[in-house]
């Protein structure tokens, strides 16, 4: 896929000084965006269902509240290799756990301790024996099955993205700072309406949200910088200049929106969201990926 012919690089083209869309054509990210397959079309990954499981995997289960809800799979073979710009394996299946309790149960937006018992990634390696599908723990009702393609996307920084930010926002700022925040720098456009509906358009042709790679589509602000907060909380110096380094190295892996197909709806059609350092990712170190998830 040729980011530079995207609708996203269009857009940028149509509506942004010819600087600017050079440097917003180079802001975006290709991204694996997953619909529901169609007959004839390559089965890359799945929402719901019994999740496939080697059988001396453990079913995950967070101490002292319960077993995990199982939400999505992918296989990472059937990822183009080469085509995001995320080192993922290059075979294997990733499977993505999930919390789904309410009240005082359900896992926080930045709560580590929630986030590290209420949601898991598990790889499966190509080469694990004994892979079958795994019944789910009694009393824990099984999200439908969906069965899903995928197809090479761009994706678009949000308002709140600190290289956005960095890019077009004040050059006096910090653009790792929580409430930093930029308009997209349109020109001959009144209040960006025309760009915004290009926007709009392209997500709503993409919609459900389910992506592997690119950048996040956030509900409510920047889901890196609630990430970051997740593995770095507090507002002293040290904490907030961890956040900004790891924001350099921090990449989304999958995020999952509501989906009415697989009866799944995170809060008010929210989605959820895992992320893990780029390095962390790289030396399949999956127990160190982080979690948010927002609503509107």
């Amino acid at each position: 896929m040729d980011i530079s012919e995207s609708p996203l690089a269009e857009a940028g083209r149509r509506f942004f000084s010819p600087e600017n869309a050079k440097t917003w054509i180079g802001l975006l990210r290709p991204g694996y965006h997953l619909r529901e397959q169609q007959a004839g079309e390559p089965l890359v990954a799945y929402l719901g269902g019994e999740p496939m499981l080697p059988g001396d995997a453990e079913w995950p289960v967070w101490e002292g509240h319960g077993p995990l809800s199982f939400v999505a799979a992918f296989d990472c073979e059937e990822v183009p290799p080469g085509q995001l710009d995320i080192p993922l394996p290059e075979a294997g299946m990733l499977l993505f756990f999930y919390f789904n309790g309410v009240g005082e149960d359900a896992v926080q937006y930045l709560d580590p301790e929630s986030i590290r018992g209420g949601t898991r990634v598990i790889y499966v390696p190509e080469t694990s024996d004994d892979v079958a599908p795994r019944k789910t723990p009694e009393g824990l009702e099984p999200f439908p099955r969906v069965m899903l393609t995928g197809e090479l996307i761009a994706t678009a920084p949000d308002n709140e993205n600190a290289a956005l930010v960095a890019a077009f926002g004040d050059p006096s700022g910090d653009p790792a700072a929580d409430d930093d925040y930029t308009e997209y720098p349109t020109v001959g456009d009144a209040d960006g309406d025309g760009f915004y509906d290009a926007l709009t358009t392209f997500r709503r042709d993409h919609s459900p949200h389910h992506r592997v790679g690119g950048h996040s589509l956030p509900k409510a602000g920047s889901v890196e910088k609630e990430a970051a907060h997740a593995m770095f909380p507090g507002d002293d110096a040290a904490a907030k200049q961890a956040r900004r380094e790891l924001l350099k190295d921090l990449v989304m892996l999958i995020q999952i929106d509501s989906d009415a197909r697989a009866a799944m709806e995170w809060g008010d059609t929210g989605r959820l969201y895992w992320l893990i350092r780029r390095q962390d990712l790289e030396a399949r170190e999956f127990d160190k990926a982080t979690f948010t998830w927002q609503s509107e």
